[in-house]
């Protein structure tokens, strides 16, 4: 019997500049009393503007902290490559801060999750209490696809950026780790003082 892979994680990528600030305070919002006024955005400006101007589904997406549920996403590959308008950023500059959705759990937090993109309207958005129902709900092999444009299934990146939407800040305890994409980027988050056993090396979570 084949075991069923379990959604453990959830993954949000930064600059690594950023970091620094993110050992001392976590991962804030924009709007937070914490929230680092150096902070290096690598997103796409198109898209965050839309998350900011619309109310997807009674929810106002750019109050939470967003993650995605796989890492490899399609917004990695932009930042990766500079399309849309988004500047080019080396994959040694670019940091996945990991947390467990058990400590979720465990801890109470507020948040929503998505079976999708958040701002696709085929996307449904479930409350906390279904995080202990979530391998029902999105598909490990969808999100931790390392491909999404498929004649076959047209609906897979939709489903491959399915998101974790934290309502408020994140103590820097509730960072399970840290992953890299070399030795390089390795040493320079142990310089900055995190401890070298939060750091993974993974290569293959980047393009």
């Amino acid at each position: 019997m084949i075991m069923k892979k379990k959604l453990k994680y959830a993954f949000r990528i930064t600059h690594i500049d950023n970091i620094p600030h993110i050992i001392n305070y976590g991962l804030v919002k924009k709007n937070s009393q914490y929230r680092n006024e150096n902070f290096v955005n690598i997103g796409d400006q198109q898209i965050i503007q839309l998350r900011e101007d619309k109310d997807i589904k009674g929810y106002k997406i750019s109050d939470y902290i967003p993650f995605y549920l796989g890492p490899r996403s399609p917004m990695l590959y932009v930042v990766q490559h500079g399309y849309n308008g988004v500047p080019q950023i080396e994959p040694e500059k670019i940091v996945y801060c990991v947390i467990k959705l058990d400590d979720l759990v465990r801890n109470n937090i507020d948040c929503i999750f998505t079976d999708g993109h958040a701002l696709s309207e085929l996307t449904s958005f479930y409350k906390k209490d279904d995080l202990m129902r979530i391998d029902d709900i999105v598909s490990y092999e969808d999100v931790y696809s390392t491909q999404w444009n498929s004649e076959i299934d047209i609906d897979l990146k939709r489903r491959k950026e399915a998101e974790l939407l934290v309502s408020n800040d994140l103590a820097p305890c509730l960072i399970c780790g840290y992953v890299v994409y070399n030795e390089k980027a390795r040493n320079i988050l142990k310089n900055m003082g995190v401890n070298d056993n939060k750091i993974v090396i993974l290569p293959g979570y980047y393009f």
